[in-house]
């Protein structure tokens, strides 16, 4: 790889920033109850948001009250924030709609994630808190971290060159490492961390002949090569930023398109159909293809976090 000297100082601002952090120069702040961090190496992409539902659904199985805290990625409100579920993305954020209602537990937006779980406190007590897309948000102590990395994160650069947002070697931080994608572990440098695989696919029901599939997600080519190894051909597609939020001229286009493709209707995503909050019915037939996740080994992951975590707590 040719060497980018924007990539050279944005890598130095990070480690500086991180070693900061690791003499505790910079100290992270803790909250009651314990703290889980899901994040990644990159720029979206590698299923946070799937994981954050699979590892709440794990707890919610074993009866472990929990709430989400996350920024909001996209909203257009400010400070600390109760998801309200029937909401709209722009007071939220597009994930955090989709995780409370996925979850049907309390999801709690702001900047600073140290008050979000203060808030969050004050509301329901110390419970266990998830912190979505975590692992760069070292203001905030946590009990376990876990990161998820793709094939794509062990060959890829630092921004602005590539998508990743620290080295590799950040993965020393991490207490388990998500391969997912498909992703090898031999191509990360992880041999003493716990190793959990996933298996990521999606549930098409009541798919429209001839779709026209659109979406806003990071790497829409990964959505459209899930849906024609389900054997769903699309007769167009349309690709949006990730996070779009849909307006009246998108639906517009949209609706063209399919005319112009003799399409029988739509195809989308779950977080896309968050994003098109009242536009939703315009684009009928519209089939919204929720994600599922599977963690490999499920309960004995859980149970290796939960001791984990009992352990540090009784130490500290």
């Amino acid at each position: 790889m040719s060497f980018n000297p924007m990539s050279a100082i944005y890598g130095g601002v990070v480690g500086a920033r991180n070693a900061l952090y690791d003499w505790q120069v910079l100290r992270a702040r803790s909250l009651r109850g314990p703290v889980i961090s899901v994040g990644n190496l990159s720029t979206g992409g590698s299923g946070k948001t799937p994981f954050v539902i699979l590892l709440g659904e794990l707890l919610k199985g074993r009866g472990i009250r929990f709430e989400v805290l996350s920024r909001g990625y996209g909203r257009k409100t400010r400070g600390v924030r109760l998801v309200e579920p029937g909401g709209l993305a722009r007071d939220f954020g597009d994930e955090p709609l989709l995780m409370a209602r996925r979850l049907q537990a309390p999801v709690v937006v702001g900047e600073d994630r140290y008050e979000a779980g203060r808030f969050a406190e004050s509301r329901f007590g110390p419970q266990t808190h998830l912190l979505d897309d975590g692992f760069q948000h070292r203001g905030l102590a946590r009990d376990f971290d876990i990161v998820l990395v793709t094939p794509e994160d062990a060959r890829d650069r630092l921004l602005p060159a590539g998508r990743l947002r620290e080295p590799l070697r950040s993965l020393r931080r991490a207490d388990a490492v998500v391969l997912a994608s498909g992703a090898s572990p031999d191509a990360f440098p992880i041999a003493d961390k716990i190793v959990w695989r996933v298996r990521r696919g999606i549930v098409p029901q009541n798919i429209p002949e001839r779709p026209v599939v659109f979406c806003g997600i990071a790497r829409p080519q990964n959505f459209l090569l899930q849906l024609r190894t389900a054997g769903i051909d699309p007769v167009a597609e349309a690709f949006f930023r990730d996070h779009h939020p849909y307006t009246e001229k998108d639906v517009g286009d949209l609706l063209q398109l399919r005319q112009r493709s003799e399409s029988g209707g739509f195809v989308t995503t779950e977080k896309d159909a968050v994003n098109l909050g009242g536009y939703l019915d315009a684009l009928a037939p519209l089939a919204v293809v929720p994600v599922k996740m599977e963690l490999a080994d499920a309960a004995n992951g859980v149970d290796t976090m939960l001791r984990v975590i009992e352990e540090r707590r009784r130490r500290s």
